[in-house]
């Protein structure tokens, strides 16, 4: 069987102010994979491997959408660099300049790799470096074209062996994903400032879809929707409302965040993004459902097990609610979503 490549993004913060922002931007992060790994202050590393298919965009572009994240809903910018494992990735974002990402394609390492110098490598400093270079070794490549014994009598066997790894370019060690996330959250981000209570209503079915799509994907269900709505002015109002039992069914989030959205009042809001965020998360199967004898909800959460499959299958956009249909005709909005 064929393993499937990874794809591991590593993105340096600029600027973050304080530790409680940098948290922040991680829970961001764990909204578009789960497989997130914190490296304080001014790093976040990210698997995006199961995640390209349930958002059907390339990795160079979920990267993007990660750091359009951060810069749209926290103002942090970004750097990144990605490639097939941790070191490339790491050493790709160190590469890039402010803003920019750094991409690695698979099966293109040794090519990129091989005229940096050593000190490139995670691991390798100056002392390391001068004593390589005494026998003429400046480069990753002329590294990776030396005998594995010749290494180990410059620099000793462990060293050496670490050092041959990573001159090919290889690195096994997987991300250490972080803790699951305590709260799940769907951000639309428009790119002007909108008016419409009608395509304020759209972006809120379409983010409590998303949002029930996530629990349901992660075998989880919430207790509790807040609804935020950021302005024009750049200010924001929130609604907070405890569901009557734990869910992951889109109709019932779908339900309970339209009458958030009707309690803000927005008919003259300027309106530039809206966020749906589900805390109070827990095992779906801890979940206690309130029997019912009545047909259409079976009915229903039988037609939403076969969307989720076939979104699965053929991409998030595969199905979606009828109601959104001319929402996604008719208005252009980036849509950040977990």
């Amino acid at each position: 069987m064929t393993t499937r490549p990874r794809h591991i993004a590593h993105l340096h913060l600029h600027a973050v102010p304080n530790k409680e922002r940098y948290d922040d931007a991680v829970e961001l992060m764990s909204d578009i994979t789960p497989h997130v790994q914190a490296l304080p202050p001014h790093a976040v590393r990210l698997d995006l491997t199961s995640a390209l298919r349930y958002f059907d965009l390339s990795p160079y572009d979920l990267v993007q959408l990660a750091k359009l994240r951060l810069k749209a809903l926290y103002d942090i910018d970004s750097s990144a660099g990605l490639a097939a494992n941790r070191t490339l990735a790491a050493m790709a974002a160190d590469a890039s300049t402010p803003g920019d990402t750094t991409w690695i394609p698979d099966g293109q390492a040794a090519a990129w790799l091989h005229p940096r110098p050593l000190t490139a490598l995670p691991g390798i400093g100056h002392t390391t470096a001068t004593t390589l270079g005494r026998y003429g070794l400046h480069t990753i490549g002329q590294i990776a074209t030396t005998p594995t014994a010749t290494l180990q009598r410059i620099v000793g066997a462990n060293p050496a062996r670490l050092l041959a790894e990573r001159a090919q370019g290889h690195d096994p060690h997987p991300v250490t994903p972080q803790e699951p996330a305590a709260h799940l959250a769907a951000d639309l981000v428009l790119e002007r400032d909108c008016l419409d209570p009608a395509r304020h209503h759209r972006a809120v079915l379409g983010l409590a879809d998303r949002i029930g799509q996530r629990l349901r994907g992660e075998h989880r269900t919430t207790r509790r929707l807040t609804l935020t709505v950021r302005y024009a002015d750049h200010s924001s109002t929130h609604r907070t409302r405890t569901l009557t039992e734990p869910t992951d069914h889109s109709p019932t989030l779908t339900t309970t965040a339209l009458e958030l959205l009707h309690t803000l009042g927005l008919q003259r809001a300027r309106v530039r993004a809206l966020t749906l965020r589900a805390d109070d998360l827990r095992p779906a199967h801890h979940a206690h459902r309130q029997l019912s004898l009545d047909p259409t909800e079976d009915r229903a959460r039988a037609a939403e097990a076969a969307a989720d499959r076939a979104r699965h299958r053929f991409g998030t956009t595969a199905v979606h609610p009828a109601t959104l249909a001319d929402n996604r005709h008719h208005h252009r909005a980036t849509l950040l979503t977990g």
